[in-house]
């Protein structure tokens, strides 16, 4: 694709969402780096990294810069969820979803725009969620907002560089993060009937739309949140706390 420069840098690109926005951004001929907890890949195309440590986090970066002049692309798709009550939520189980969801986002944004040439992208995989929060959800929707709110920011300060910064708001993907909730009686069902498409969302059907805001295509547009949802945020979302559904 005419107007790539540097690396594609994928943070957890080893499954999920994030695997398949490696796939896409391959496709369409970028040079990708999978930056995981547990990484499917050997280095250097592979790196393990814990988002939450930040200068762990300038480390992997650095790995990356042995082997690549630049860094193009960056997508962060490393997320954690759980479903809890507002009043039950831990300290230790918000500081994981924040941690992991917000703060990391903005260790690798940081840690990777000085390595960013103009034309250069940084997409956050956020979710519906943070516009319409469902019950159980709050501390997950409250890090994905604050991505967003990162995001806007870091367009409106990059700018001037030539570097775009962007969400993806997927709807319900099966995807490992969202397994055990969907395997839950009637949750799925739940989710395709509040969907005007009528099916739940794939891998595939949020990379296309990454691969699309990293490239030249999109060299104008920076600061959006955009909703990849066959539909589901024009609806109101099905429930997750115990007892709405049986089992």
């Amino acid at each position: 694709m005419d107007g790539m420069s540097g690396v594609a840098l994928v943070v957890g690109g080893a499954s999920g969402i994030g695997r398949a926005c490696v796939d896409a951004l391959e496709n369409v001929g970028w040079e990708a780096v999978v930056a995981d907890l547990k990484p499917d890949r050997d280095p250097p195309a592979g790196i393990t990294l814990d988002v939450r440590d930040r200068d762990g986090v300038r480390g992997a970066i650095e790995q990356v810069l042995e082997s690549h002049a630049q860094i193009g692309c960056v997508v962060y798709a490393a997320g954690v969820a759980r479903v809890t009550r507002l009043v039950d939520i831990g300290t230790a189980e918000w500081e994981l979803v924040t941690a992991v969801n917000l703060t990391g986002a903005f260790n690798v944004l940081t840690a990777c725009v000085p390595h960013m040439g103009r034309g250069g992208s940084f997409t956050l995989i956020s979710s519906v969620d943070s516009q319409f929060p469902v019950a159980g959800l709050a501390h997950y929707s409250a890090a994905k907002a604050g991505g967003e709110a990162l995001v806007r920011g870091a367009a409106l300060e990059l700018g001037h560089l030539g570097i775009r910064c962007n969400a993806v708001l997927p709807g319900v993907v099966r995807t490992p993060l969202m397994a055990s909730t969907l395997d839950r009686p009637g949750i799925s069902e739940a989710f395709v009937a509040k969907t005007p498409l009528g099916r739940l969302g794939t891998g595939p059907d949020i990379a296309s739309v990454v691969a699309f805001l990293a490239s030249p295509a999109a060299g104008w547009v920076t600061g959006v949140s955009l909703a990849v949802d066959g539909g589901m945020s024009l609806k109101e979302h099905p429930a997750l706390l115990d007892g709405a559904f049986p089992g």
